[in-house]
């Protein structure tokens, strides 16, 4: 897998990007490195992190997540998790891993929701 097999997509000022089991050490620290790139380029006011496809996790991509969280919050945007399953949940508790700022929604749709402006529609 390559970091092209991450897509990255753009709406407005929100980033959405979808992460698989297949992630592999590599494309995880290339993603890790596109992701802030991008955040800093457009001044991403949002980054949605889909992990719905994401049924485990090892330590490795689990510390990988948590700097991908921590390192877009540094740059002044919201991280939403979105489609967290049990098992991820039971791994990161395990590994003793927080996501301190992160907000973690139900589904992408969700996390769109929890984006949008009080009163206002949804963002991107």
């Amino acid at each position: 897998m390559n970091s092209s097999e991450i897509p990255i997509l753009r709406l407005g000022k929100v980033l959405l990007a979808g992460l698989s089991n297949e992630l592999d050490d590599k494309t995880a620290l290339r993603f890790a490195d596109e992701l802030s790139h991008q955040v800093s380029a457009i001044g991403a006011e949002a980054v949605v992190l889909d992990i719905t496809k994401l049924e485990i996790i090892d330590s490795f991509a689990a510390r990988i997540l948590v700097e991908i969280a921590t390192m877009a919050r540094l740059l002044g945007a919201r991280v939403v998790l979105a489609g967290m399953r049990y098992p991820v949940a039971i791994t990161l508790v395990e590994l003793g891993l927080d996501l301190p700022g992160v907000e973690t929604a139900l589904s992408v749709e969700h996390a769109m929701d929890k984006l949008a402006p009080p009163g206002g529609s949804r963002v991107g």
